[in-house]
């Protein structure tokens, strides 16, 4: 129709947040910020339904200068890997708000305009074409998220936001050395499609990579540099968890899959049996750490670096079906651990306690929840019928193809993941009533509902019928194989 479509999309939290300014009521500013959060899903709806998956070009795509001097550009498109990510930021943008109804009572409206700039910011990583475009966003997101963890985080909040804001700083600087060193090598360009299309000398190509690798390891997280996540997890609100596991750490795994894997091909594939070798150690490692918590919300976040192993042994396995498994496992990972951080966070409302030995009893107290959180754990240990079993069917099916004893790791990762997550739910909803939730525990509302139900049609949908989603992404990822072994052959 000739509209600005990712434009809209990206800057109609910002117009939101600043219509958020001047209202006065607590109660008018939630309902506003779900206003334009919905808005903002019902274009993400109309760009996907107008979406062509025949062709890996970059679609809706924006062009203007912005610093002609240095040839930086206001550009924006997507193709089928960016895509999904879109959606999935808006998608669980209208979560945060329901899930921080109630939860967050003091300061609604800073915490609101820190959420709709949040998502303005996440969307804008996924849409910008320009890379001095992408660095902006990239690095602006920490702010927003610094405040959400620091003013309405828990008891040690300012330890965690400090330690947070730390770590993916010096992740950004090392990026933006990289991303300086790329600018003069590839032809004094900041446009990410020309500078894919160089052919960058291999010792560049390796600088380049493990600059890259830090910085984009810092975000998944990755193993050594995972530490910041338990606590920026435990002591993140609600909705601040959520965005961080379902939206934030997809940026690293992007990272690569946008920059690492088509401008650096051949390092990637040169570097690919280090990245499986680290995926597997994240995997496993994540796991046993996950095995040993006592704290939920510690639980579901150790579960998190294992998770996003899988994603990283999909994505560096370089073959189809890998790639095809890391990229939907990443919008598998938003929604189901999305939604049980949402549970966490909701008998955490309740009970005042994140610690598994107090909890029992719950499937009495309150069925809807522990059968919702049964559909969420099981979809997080990748039963077959939930989202998770296809994208790690096709990431183990991938990692086996180029490691063996990395897809045996996995495959040890993926048991381990079994014991933690049905351990916790045996104490949490069949065990005997303990001492801490003996009182009356109500089940969820009409509100809560409205914020489980749609991740919960994706866990379903995506388990019993792929096509639509793994069509989205088809020949973006053929296309970046082919850009991959083309010219990574060459090392």
């Amino acid at each position: 129709m000739g509209l600005p479509l990712l434009s809209l999309i990206v800057f109609t939290p910002v117009a939101g947040a600043a219509v958020l300014m001047f209202l006065r009521s607590d109660d008018a500013v939630r309902r506003t910020a779900l206003a334009v959060t919905i808005l903002d899903l019902a274009l993400c709806v109309a760009m996907l339904a107008s979406f062509d998956t025949t062709t890996h070009e970059m679609q809706f795509t924006e062009r203007r200068l912005w610093v002609p001097a240095l040839g930086i550009t206001y550009a924006l498109g997507i193709d089928g890997i960016s895509a999904l990510f879109v959606f999935l930021t808006a998608l669980l943008g209208s979560i945060c708000v329901l899930a921080s109804w109630v939860a967050i009572d003091r300061k609604v409206k800073a915490f609101m305009v820190s959420l709709l700039s949040m998502q303005a910011l996440m969307l804008g990583v996924f849409c910008a074409l320009d890379l001095f475009l992408f660095y902006v966003f990239w690095e602006a997101m920490l702010i927003p998220m610094y405040l959400i963890i620091g003013i309405w985080g828990g008891e040690g909040r300012v330890y965690a936001a400090f330690k947070f804001f730390l770590y993916t700083l010096a992740g950004s600087l090392l990026f933006l050395i990289g991303v300086i060193v790329l600018y003069f090598n590839g032809g004094e360009t900041f446009d990410i499609l020309a500078l894919t299309a160089q052919d960058l000398p291999f010792p560049v190509q390796s600088w380049l990579f493990f600059a890259f690798l830090i910085a984009f390891a810092v975000k998944v997280p990755m193993v050594p540099v995972h530490t910041w996540l338990p606590d920026a997890h435990v002591q993140a609100p609600t909705a601040g968890s959520i965005i961080l596991a379902g939206v934030l750490l997809k940026m690293g795994a992007y990272g690569f899959l946008r920059f690492s894997l088509p401008m650096l091909p051949e390092a990637s594939v040169y570097y690919s049996t280090l990245m499986l070798s680290l995926s597997a150690l994240a995997i496993v490692y994540g796991g046993l750490l996950a095995l040993a918590q006592d704290d939920l919300k510690k639980l579901v976040a150790y579960s998190s670096i294992s998770h996003m192993g899988f994603v990283t042994m999909g994505i560096f396995a370089l073959n189809l079906r890998g790639l095809q498994g890391g990229i939907l496992q990443m919008f598998n990972h938003g929604v189901t651990t999305g939604a049980l951080f949402l549970f966490v966070g909701l008998i955490y409302e309740r009970t005042h306690t994140r610690s598994i030995a107090e909890y029992g009893g719950l499937m009495k107290a309150a069925p809807v929840y522990t059968a919702f959180l049964a559909l969420f754990t099981l979809s997080s240990m990748a039963l077959p019928g939930t989202n998770s079993f296809i994208g790690e069917l096709l990431v183990l099916s991938g990692g086996f193809a180029a490691n063996l004893a990395v897809g045996a790791a996995a495959v040890f990762g993926a048991l381990l993941g079994a014991a933690y997550l049905l351990g916790m739910y045996r104490k949490v909803a069949l065990g005997p009533a303990s001492v801490g939730v003996r009182f009356k525990i109500r089940d969820v509302n009409a509100r809560e509902l409205a914020a489980t139900l749609p991740l919960a049609v994706f866990v379903l949908w995506v388990g019993l019928y792929p096509k639509p989603f793994l069509n989205i992404m088809d020949a973006s990822v053929e296309h970046l194989l082919v850009q991959v072994h083309a010219k990574g052959s060459g090392q």
